[in-house]
């Protein structure tokens, strides 16, 4: 027969298994806070690459391209000017995408002391924050699995969602 414990023992050993239980649900929501924030973040560091010169076009060259030659990654062609001070050019870049075919023309922002160009307009918005759409979409699995918070993750899952469809139907 096992002797009984004294209830001191006992009770202490509780108090240190509810300490242990609750620092490691603490390291739990602090680590995937963490992971789900720096998702979020590196989703909108990758947008901001883009987007900035389609959000905020003050003062910058705002034209058309009629792309005339693709390659591989880059798609060229000329460019006509639309706003105040801008010049024509024969020969602009724009990047090679699903949206982006031979023969059509794009409104377009330059960016600054380049040849390269990005699509501007409501298109080239949406375009611009894909990337965010995909970290929303995995920050909700993050957030739903590690976080254990299953309707903020509904809404994280549901904004990509929508995002990434808006961006498909416009552009």
């Amino acid at each position: 027969m096992i002797p009984a414990m004294p209830a001191t023992a006992a009770a202490s050993r509780s108090a240190a298994r509810q300490a242990s239980t609750a620092a490691l649900r603490f390291g739990r929501l602090a680590s995937m806070g963490a992971v789900t924030v720096l998702i979020l973040v590196a989703g909108v560091w990758a947008s901001w690459g883009s987007a900035q010169y389609v959000m905020l076009t003050k003062g910058r060259e705002r034209g058309t391209i009629e792309v005339a030659r693709c390659s591989r990654d880059v798609c060229s062609g000329p460019y006509t000017p639309l706003s105040h001070g801008s010049e024509a050019r024969d020969r602009v870049d724009i990047e090679k995408s699903v949206a982006v075919r031979k023969g059509r023309v794009y409104s377009v922002v330059v960016k600054p002391g380049s040849d390269d160009v990005v699509r501007s307009g409501p298109a080239g918005v949406l375009y611009s924050w894909v990337p965010m759409g995909g970290a929303l979409l995995l920050a909700s699995v993050v957030v739903a699995g590690g976080l254990r918070r299953t309707r903020f993750a509904w809404v994280l899952a549901g904004s990509g969602i929508a995002l990434l469809t808006t961006a498909f139907v416009t552009v």
